[in-house]
């Protein structure tokens, strides 16, 4: 989960860097480059909170079948 979180976050700052030394005039793609960055980063977040809520309800059920017996 945390890497994850820490590839994207990675990956937003190499694009924001990359899209920094572009030559002028390229300011929409650079744009666009940062947008997709953002979206692939909440994406992965999300990815990343669904494996934790997945692993959380795992721990509740072990849990649970360990105090019924």
């Amino acid at each position: 989960m945390t890497k994850s979180i820490i590839s994207a976050t990675a990956a937003l700052a190499l694009l924001i860097g990359i899209a920094g030394c572009e030559p002028e005039g390229s300011a929409e793609q650079a744009g666009e480059n940062v947008d997709e960055a953002m979206d692939n980063a909440g994406d992965a977040m999300e990815n990343a909170k669904e494996k934790a809520q997945d692993a959380t309800e795992r721990a509740g059920d072990k849990i649970e079948e360990s105090t019924d017996q």
